[in-house]
């Protein structure tokens, strides 16, 4: 019995052995007889089933020296002379005869497949038939034995030759060998059978797929390259990603052709003879590898996928990867279903930062298993084989429609026509799936375009490459930018170029091709680059292109950027930039240099254009432009690209003719035209928001500000025109008028304003960005900026002193800086862990919601915003699920704005981006410089310039709101920052920002709940699942703003049945065995609760930390913005002075100093106060001034101080004594001023005066005014007629008085009270009154004195003024006029006509006539003896 069952056994196992055995063809006997021989023997009798035509193209073939000739006499060759091969290698021509004839159904490469046997026929040509004279081998592409040694990097490998390269690309299918030269089976993956489908390799680097990295792969039976397991069973379509995981495994792969398969059969009259199976191949570290198959596999993919792919111009693959399904069959397949085979290629090429993918379709005879309803002998029917790639981990997929389980996909083998080859399609898959291959199978109302770049600068000229349908030489293709429409022009089937025009716009615009009189249904996005933030594409070595009068200007660029042809020429040109009218203009200038070699580099020399007379010559500033002279050595197209500089001033260009026009001071006549213009313009100072203060507040203001690329401390520290500046910011989002804001801080993180020196910030009429429309002058992106804010700052300081009137008036009327006295740092509100919330009032609590919830939302209809948050379940420990949840995502949207959506990357998918930033669901990266600062609708999105992957998002609204998402480790943190005017407007999670932590718990309903912050539970129901989001629109609650992919909505994510944990306490939720736990909690974080209860529940060190480093941030940013500012604000620099610093905070101490050839006047220093305000100036303000005007101003106030001091002064006292004199008068009517004598002689006088008799009947009112001369010793008599006599010394005394009657006379006279020099006791010389005041002398009196002291010496002019004089001319005054002094007699007619005193005034008759007046000709009669001694020396005087 034991040997009958033994028998059975046996006899089943040799009948398993054999259908195995003939099933895959293992034994190496039938391999051998399968396969041809390593080295393939050349056909000379083609069969006679193939009457195609003999070819006569020759090929260069090695040929070892024993090898013996061929008897096929070759034929005539068209063939250039070979050339001498590397390492000695001699090569023949050899003639290739073509046994290849036409077919209906597929006809790749020369590969003809067998419709009744659906194997792969081998050509009878071979392309390029090399032997090694070294080792023997045969270099040909088709050879199926693998090439002997191994990879190498030894210095002077192998070269390959163009004619080399172009042989090998000439081949449709990559290498697959199924031998190697010791006997081996090669690529062969003989593991792989029915019943093992799949075999996990190593790849030993990483490749990125789809967001992911892997470093394995699974090769599968089934026609793709796996990276996780599969689901257990499949269900027909297939759907990917699976909704269900993680419950379902949802597996990541590259699907060639996704469908269950096994190996198939060939019959012996097939050429290819290649075992029917799996090949595998690896190729690593490309870049470095000298040998000869390192060397052709790196050059063929190479240029295989630049050629094939937009955008791969400069790709290098670092490791390739072959695998080839060769002759397989379907599952389930019947009779001779085993010989309905396809085979197809997958080539994936990676620098391990990008990862293109070439699928080759040979043979497609079958399309679906048996599983997925197919026939079970033919393959026909049922759901063909899915085509596509798929991330995994539930996270995105894509199908390549419309081939994929679809019956056209046949045509896959037809269609693609990627590197010229049908049934070659290309894509890449590194971040995103980019189809490189055309498409004419689908239509759409909307087809996605693939394009590169997919950015360009906004001057245009960048040369674009289009793939998505195919295209046809004689079919018009239109471009279409914006607004803007171009011609394209064909390269191939698969590929179109068309170049970008000049734009008016910045950010994303729409992109879209029509070809022939088809609709624009292919569509995309393209990103403009502003001029002033594009790529750089010219630089400048020095900066002395932005100096007056530069000597040379070196610039360079990289010439692969125009051509890689280096025989090219190229032309540089001048562009420049005004606005004139309501059009923006760009218009050409002159050609710098006409044709020059694509070097990379040129010097510019200014003297050369000296004499330049161009009409445009009101040009400020421009660019430099390069471009191909011959367009056609770039492609062999006739279209050139275009290489931008940045804007640049003209001075080094137009200065002369400026010079001609202006004048030597040409620079201040352009300061002057623009200082008259600009004043014509509205003021936008008041738009702006104010500054702060200090850099730290600058940084943490992230609603407002954002770093400026001219000047940023993590990558542009340069500042270029604000010298002495560490960093600044300005306002992110134009203000309503289009301008924007700029603060720079020195290196004390103080702000540099533009009333200390020229280099502080400087506000901006229009900003960057522009303003819609940008088509008019004024809005355009940075063209407008640099021709009203950049533009005067050369000519008016930077070309100019900086106390120049023009760059002062610049400075401090037209763009002064703005102080930060009433700057109002914003309310902060942030979530972090899994999670804690801390409100905008500093209310820390925490709630662990799952779904999605209202963080912040405005209750103002009229400035609405929304911020909302996706929190997910935190994976399990080591003790199994955790009841809590973390942040996953934020979605925002302003009033109008886009929707930006900020998502948290899978664990495995973040090796490059941490974050996903989508923008009105579309994803949008921020990985190059030009795309940093992205512009949205409303809403500004950037990242810090130092961070390359995406692991800190800020986004600006344009109302001032800002939110900013931060990853590490995988855990998020979400932070709003709102202005003051949403203060008692705000509700969710972050509560209302009213100062006051009482009402921060508010409802939707807007009622308040109160609730305790330690109870989790009450938050948890009570108040945080009121914020509760679904897909409609709640009241107070809104509805969700996430985009939603593969079908998964809110619901998806949301489940208020969650139960967390809600004690927060580790100590009181963790069990008695974990004491350890609670005890590390406490000694990781001190005492900080958030961040021992995030430990707890995790047991994950990162998320400790980063939840103590959140909450730490947080509340410090809320504690530096909550301290009052104190600034004492803008401290004026005097002109022509400078101030030693320039802090103007409490305490600091400002000093002054003038320029050289300056005065400084006013106080030397100033002091900020506490209080905000700078000390009050003790010596006056201060000023610098020249030191003429110095001189002159220390005159004027001598003089204005005399005469506010002295004049007032007498005034006073006139008015004094005129109040005394009218007191006394009304008192007295005879009084009269006693008046004191003003010399020695008159005091004299006046005492002799007061010896005569008292008894005198003149009234003083008779007295006229007079005016008399006393000869002193001082002085000497000039007005002699007589000749040189001894001069007679004496001293002028003038005297006068006046009466009512001097009011007739021709010339004015002073009252006698204000004349100082009067002396009424010289016209006394009789008696003194009674009263105490002399009494003046009577009519007979005078007359008698009158022929006593007459003299004609006098002409009558000025007899008025001598009148009544006191000299007595008596014997008895001999003794008092002891100087012979002349006596003058009047000569006024009036005086003589007056009534004397007490006499009516009817009655009054002129006394007596006036004597005739005598001159200085009548001659001089000698006085009398007694009062002149010596008359021979007296002298006359005359007035």
């Amino acid at each position: 019995m034991r040997f009958k069952l033994f028998v059975v056994c046996a006899l089943a196992c040799g009948f398993m052995a054999y259908v195995l055995a003939n099933e895959n063809i293992s034994t190496e006997e039938d391999l051998d007889y399968q396969v041809i021989n390593a080295v393939p023997q050349i056909v000379t009798n083609p069969k006679p089933s193939q009457p195609a035509k003999p070819k006569t193209d020759t090929e260069f073939v090695e040929v070892v020296k024993d090898v013996p000739k061929t008897t096929t006499k070759p034929k005539p060759s068209t063939s250039p002379t070979p050339k001498p091969t590397p390492g000695g290698q001699r090569m023949i021509p050899v003639v290739h005869v073509t046994s290849r004839g036409t077919d209906d159904v597929l006809t790749v490469a020369g590969l003809k497949p067998q419709k009744q046997f659906g194997a792969l026929v081998m050509p009878d040509e071979y392309m390029g038939e090399l032997i090694d004279i070294n080792t023997g081998y045969n270099w040909d592409p088709n050879n199926n034995v693998a090439p002997p040694g191994s990879p190498s990097t030894a210095a002077g490998g192998y070269t390959i030759t163009p004619a080399r390269l172009a042989e090998l690309r000439s081949n449709f299918m990559y290498w697959f060998f199924d031998k190697d030269t010791k006997g081996g089976r090669g690529d062969y993956q003989f593991d792989i059978h029915a019943s093992m489908t799949q075999l996990h390799k190593n790849l030993n680097f990483q490749m990125p797929f789809y967001g992911f990295r892997f470093n394995y792969t699974r090769l599968s039976l089934n026609g793709y390259l796996e990276f996780s397991d599969p689901p257990e069973y499949l269900t027909y379509p297939l759907v990917f990603p699976i909704k269900d995981w993680p419950t379902k495994r949802d597996p990541s792969f590259m699907g060639i052709f996704f469908s269950k398969c096994r190996v198939g059969r060939i019959y012996p009259s097939d050429i290819d003879q290649r075992t029917p199976g799996v090949y595998f191949r690896v190729e690593r570290d490309l870049m470095g590898r000298t040998d000869q198959m390192g060397v052709e596999v790196r050059e063929r993919t190479m240029w295989d996928i630049r050629q094939g792919v937009v955008g791969a111009e400069t790709f290098v693959p670092k490791h390739v990867v072959i695998a080839t399904w060769k002759n397989v069959s379907f599952a389930g397949g019947i009779d001779n279903s085993l010989f309905m085979t396809n085979t197809f290629q997958m080539v994936v090429a990676t620098d391990e930062v990008y990862t293109y993918l070439i699928y080759n379709y040979a043979v497609l005879n079958w399309l679906s298993h048996t599983e997925a309803g197919g026939d079970t002998t033919t393959g026909a029917g049922g759901v063909p084989a899915f085509v596509g790639f798929n991330a995994g981990n539930g996270t995105q997929a894509y199908e390549y429609k419309p081939y994929s389980q679809n019956m056209v996909i046949r045509d896959l083998a037809n269609r693609g026509w990627a590197n010229g080859f049908p049934g070659r399609h290309i894509f890449r898959v590194d971040e995103q799936i980019l189809i490189g291959s055309c498409n004419k199978d689908i239509d759409a109302a909307l087809l996605p375009l693939t394009f590169a770049p997919e950015s360009g600068n906004m001057l245009g000229g960048q040369v674009v490459n289009i793939t998505g349908p195919c295209f046809d030489p004689n079919v018009r293709v239109t471009c279409h930018f914006d607004t803007e429409s171009v011609l394209g022009t064909y390269v191939d089937t698969n590929r179109v170029i068309c170049v970008q025009p000049f734009l008016k716009a910045e950010g994303y615009i729409r992109f879209q091709i029509s070809v022939g009189t088809q609709r624009f249904k292919w569509r995309g996005k393209y990103f403009v680059e502003t001029p002033a933030a594009a790529t750089e594409k010219i630089f400048f070595t020095t900066d002395d292109v932005y100096k007056k009068n530069p000597s040379e200007i070196k610039i360079t660029w990289i010439p692969y950027n125009l051509t890689t042809n280096n025989n090219a020429n190229v032309m540089i040109s001048l562009w420049g930039y005004r606005e004139t009218k309501i059009e923006p203009q760009l218009e050409y200038i002159d050609v710098i240099e006409p044709s020059y070699s694509n070097s990379g580099s040129y010097v510019i020399t200014p003297s050369n254009y000296l004499n330049r007379k161009n009409v445009n010559r009101d040009m400020q500033f421009g660019f430099l432009q390069i471009n191909l002279t011959q367009p056609d050595q770039y492609s062999g197209l006739s279209i050139s690209p275009v290489l931008w500089s940045r804007p640049v001033p003209l001075a080094w260009y137009m200065a002369p003719q400026w010079k001609e026009q202006h004048g030597i001071q040409w620079p201040r006549a352009l300061c002057d035209n623009w200082l008259r213009s600009d004043r014509f313009l509205r003021n936008f100072a008041a738009d702006l928001p104010l500054c702060p203060c200090t850099l730290d507040q600058a940084v943490l203001d992230k609603g407002r500000y954002r770093p400026d690329r001219e000047c940023d401390k993590d990558s542009n520290p340069s500042c270029l025109r604000h010298r002495g500046a560490i960093h600044c910011v300005v306002s992110g989002t134009p203000v309503a008028q289009g301008a924007e804001q700029q603060c720079c801080y020195d290196r004390y993180g103080y702000l540099m304003l533009t009333y200390d020196q020229m280099w502080g910030s400087r506000p901006r009429r229009v900003h960057n960005l522009g303003k819609m429309p940008w088509n008019e002058a004024s809005k355009v992106p940075s063209l407008s900026m640099w021709f009203h804010d950049m533009r005067p700052f050369y000519s008016c300081c930077a070309w100019q002193e900086e106390q120049a009137v023009g760059c002062e008036t610049y400075r401090f009327e037209r763009r002064p800086s703005q102080d930060c006295v009433a700057y109002q740092a914003p309310g902060i509100a942030g979530v972090f862990g899994d999670p804690h919330f801390v409100t905008f009032d500093g209310t820390a609590y925490t709630f662990n919601g799952l779904g999605e919830f209202v963080l912040a939302r405005s209750i103002d209809e009229s400035n609405r915003f929304e911020v909302q948050g996706r929190f997910q379940q935190l994976p399990s420990n080591y003790y199994g699920d955790v009841q809590a949840t973390q942040l996953t995502a934020v979605a925002m949207r302003g009033n109008t704005t886009t929707t930006i959506e900020v998502r948290l990357r899978p664990l495995h998918a973040r090796w490059r981006y941490r974050l996903d930033v989508l923008a009105d669901g579309r994803r949008v990266y921020f990985d190059r410089e030009s795309l940093k600062f992205q512009h949205f609708d409303g809403v500004t999105v950037y990242t810090p310039t130092y961070l390359l992957n995406q692991s800190q998002v800020v986004v600006q609204f344009d109302a001032g709101i800002g939110v900013e998402v931060v990853e590490n480790e995988g855990f998020m943190t979400g932070r709003v920052f709102l202005p003051w005017n949403f203060i008692n407007k705000t509700a969710g999670l972050f509560g209302n920002w009213s100062f006051n932590k009482l009402d921060d718990f508010v409802l939707p309903n807007g009622q308040v709940a109160t609730i305790n912050t330690n109870d989790l539970r009450s938050i948890h129901t009570n108040f945080g699942l009121k914020w509760m989001l679904t897909d409609r629109d709640v009241p107070g609650v809104g509805a969700a703003l996430f985009t939603r992919e593969f079908g998964r909505m809110s619901s998806y994510y949301a489940n208020s049945t969650f139960q967390p944990n809600y004690v927060l306490d580790p100590a009181d939720f963790l069990p008695g065995n974990r004491s350890y736990d609670a005890e590390r909690a406490e000694e990781l974080c001190g005492e900080c609760l958030q961040c021992q209860y995030d430990y707890a529940m995790t047991l994950n060190r990162d998320l400790a930390h980063f939840t103590k480093n959140y909450y730490d941030t947080i509340v410090n940013m809320q504690a530096e913005n909550a301290q009052r500012v104190v600034s004492c604000g803008v401290l004026q620099t005097p002109r022509f002075g400078r101030k030693l610093s320039f802090d103007f905070m409490p305490g600091a101490k400002v000093s002054f100093e003038c320029n050289e050839g300056f005065i400084l006047l006013g106080d030397q220093r100033r002091e900020c106060l506490s209080n905000g305000l700078w000390n009050v100036p003790e010596y006056g303000y201060t000023e610098c001034l020249r030191e003429v005007y110095y001189t002159r101003r220390i005159a004027f106030i001598a003089i204005g101080i005399i005469f506010l001091v002295i004049c007032p002064l007498m005034l006073c006292i006139v008015c004094g004594v005129y109040r005394y004199r009218q007191k006394q008068l009304k008192e007295d009517p005879h009084w009269q001023m006693p008046v004191l004598p003003r010399s020695r002689a008159s005091s004299a006088r006046n005492l002799r005066t007061l010896n005569y008799d008292d008894d005198s009947d003149t009234d003083a009112s008779t007295l006229k005014k007079t005016k008399k001369w006393d000869l002193d010793e001082n002085d000497e008599d000039v007005t002699s007629s007589e000749g040189e006599k001894p001069k007679q010394s004496g001293r002028r005394s003038l005297r006068a008085s006046g009466t009512d009657l001097d009011q007739h006379q021709n010339h004015d006279h002073e009252d006698h009270e204000d004349d100082d020099d009067f002396d009424e006791a010289d016209v006394h010389t009789g008696t003194i009154h009674p009263a105490g005041y002399h009494q003046p002398l009577s009519p007979e009196e005078a007359d008698q004195l009158h022929r006593q002291q007459y003299s004609p010496a006098f002409s009558g002019l000025d007899s008025r003024t001598s009148g009544a004089s006191s000299i007595n001319y008596t014997p008895q005054a001999a003794t008092q006029n002891r100087f012979g002094g002349v006596p003058v007699l009047p000569s006024n007619t009036q005086y003589y006509s007056r009534p004397p005193s007490g006499v009516p005034t009817a009655t009054a008759t002129p006394l007596r006539t006036a004597p005739t007046p005598l001159t200085q000709e009548s001659g001089l009669p000698s006085p009398p003896l007694a009062t002149s001694p010596t008359p021979s020396v007296q002298k006359s005087t005359e007035v």
